[in-house]
């Protein structure tokens, strides 16, 4: 009934769609009731907002299909198993952040190993988190970059008590 690539989208989208409607529903009782109701409105309208702006951010990290490998996050480790190669980085190790021009996110560890996963892996979306949770993270700028490739190696994050690490190939 539906034509799928438009159900696909209402998929990607669902979190969106479900903070918005928390937000019309928040405004609906805010301008049509009066008293506590009212104050519980508004307070979901602003909720709702909220979340759909962090819901936003995350469906721009998410792929639109599904790429080669699989990422998975266990007990703070970073796990990829790829067709041609894979690995794990410690969420504790992680000192640098970078977005290559496969595209792919390396993420360098303090013993200056690295991790390469595609940007389109089953389950990258997990990374976006992660990512975000890192000190001193711009969010924005790392969805920029994600969202307009670039020809060369850009790192989004460095830890702060870390020189900058160039691996050459």
């Amino acid at each position: 009934m539906i034509r799928p690539e438009v159900r696909d989208g209402f998929w990607r989208w669902r979190e969106v769609i479900a903070a918005l409607g928390l937000a019309a529903l928040g405004l609906w009782w805010g301008f049509a009731s009066f008293g506590i109701v009212q104050w519980l409105g508004w307070g979901m309208a602003a909720l709702g907002v909220g979340l759909a702006i962090a819901a936003a951010q995350k469906v721009r990290f998410r792929p639109q299909s599904d790429g080669a490998g699989v990422v998975t996050l266990d007990e703070r480790r970073v796990t990829y198993l790829g067709p041609l190669d894979g690995g794990v980085a410690d969420l504790d190790q992680i000192v640098q952040l970078d977005l290559t021009p496969a595209p792919a996110w390396r993420i360098i560890n303090r013993d200056e190993t690295h991790l390469d996963i595609p940007t389109d892996a089953l389950g990258v979306e997990a990374l976006f988190d992660v990512f975000a949770a890192l000190p001193g993270m711009k969010t924005e700028y790392m969805l920029s970059l994600l969202n307009n490739p670039r020809t060369a190696q850009m790192t989004i994050w460095m830890a702060p008590d870390h020189k900058p690490y160039k691996l050459v190939h």
